[in-house]
């Protein structure tokens, strides 16, 4: 009897259409000679359906983004009388039972633990971090600060909250500003560079914060670094259980933009991806240790994407970890993996595996 996977995709975050492009490049890779595939889209207004198992809908083309069908009848995941975990239409027709989820969303509601808890709930086995990890990676405030306690090298930063800012602003601001310049505004708990802006100077200052406030209320602030290397490493649990690292990658950004953003990353090709990073072994080393380290820092399962600073003077500094990294056919953590010899099928059907063996509850 073959395995049912439920991709989980969309979502109610700003992030919605690149888990669509997730997730169609997973629906692509997984073995339908071995699996079950059941696409489940949840819309930007939280209604789950089951979508068209058709990958090529899930694309970006001439810069369109995918996105959930809103017309389609709205389902249910639960329990059934026997204990199996259901797909239920609204009708109340069971629509299949589903041994794991595999769910391929980005940001709040969907990265942050929230539907991680759902499973748990249920006792569905699910790819990817649990409860916990899932939550604290995708606060950068509440991350950054677990690495501080790990020992990880973490450059300056402050944690700016909704309450910091309306009721104590110029004391914020000047906090900040003793950061110096130029310094980064991001909001705290969301991905794919959304809501992020490079700062040089105080004039500018409030005007990117309230930008990133549209993203979320609760915001980390960088101290910015001149000259540096941005470098990724992917962490994948192997089939022994073990955490292991990727080859490492470079992102080189071109043109006009100051940083890696959102277009850059999915829309005008404004950067180069170098795999391997063309660093010393040593340097390649050390980043592939304190990637594991940073996954076991905040109890990591599954997988993560791991990315740093690589100063001039060769010193290392961490700046986040993302417990759902990109998983789109062009995304760094598919072709790190991609450069050690496991292809993006092999990575997708290691990571059902092992969600398979974990399985659900207290581990």
């Amino acid at each position: 009897m073959k395995t049912r996977v439920a991709v989980i995709f969309g979502g109610r975050s700003s992030e919605h259409a690149i888990s669509c492009v997730s997730a169609g490049a997973v629906l692509r890779a997984l073995d339908r000679d071995v699996y079950d595939v059941i696409p489940v889209g949840i819309t930007e207004a939280g209604h789950w359906v089951v979508e068209d198992d058709d990958p090529e809908r899930l694309v970006i083309r001439d810069g369109e983004m995918p996105h959930v069908r809103a017309d389609r009848d709205p389902v249910t995941l639960g329990r059934d009388v026997e204990g199996r975990v259901v797909l239920t239409s609204i009708t109340g027709s069971t629509l299949g039972v589903i041994d794991v989820a595999f769910p391929v969303l980005h940001g709040p509601w969907g990265e942050d633990g929230t539907i991680q808890g759902l499973f748990e709930t249920v006792g569905l086995p699910y790819v990817g971090s649990g409860v916990f990890a899932s939550a604290a990676g995708m606060d950068k405030g509440h991350m950054k600060a677990m690495f501080r306690i790990a020992g990880l090298p973490v450059g300056p930063y402050e944690v700016v909250t909704n309450r910091d800012w309306i009721t104590e602003r110029e004391a914020t601001l000047a906090r900040v500003a003793e950061l110096g310049f130029p310094l980064f505004v991001k909001p705290a708990r969301a991905g794919s560079s959304l809501g992020i802006s490079k700062v040089r100077d105080e004039a500018t200052l409030v005007a990117c914060i309230e930008q990133a406030r549209v993203h979320d209320p609760r915001l980390v602030i960088e101290a910015g670094f001149e000259g540096v290397r941005e470098v990724e490493c992917g962490v994948l649990i192997d089939v022994d259980g073990i955490p292991r690292a990727s080859a490492c990658a470079e992102i080189v950004v071109k043109g006009s933009h100051e940083f890696y953003d959102f277009e850059a990353k999915y829309l005008d090709d404004s950067a180069d991806l170098v795999v391997p990073a063309q660093l010393d072994a040593d340097t390649v080393a050390e980043l592939q240790r304190l990637a594991i380290l940073a996954f076991d820092a905040v109890a990591g399962e599954g997988l993560a994407r791991v990315d740093f600073f690589v100063c001039a003077d060769g010193s290392i500094i961490i700046n986040e970890l993302n417990t759902m990294p990109g998983f789109t056919p062009i995304s760094m953590f598919p072709r790190m993996w991609a450069h050690g010899g496991v292809t993006y099928p092999e990575v997708v059907q290691r990571l059902v595996n092992d969600a398979l063996v974990r399985g659900a509850g207290l581990r």
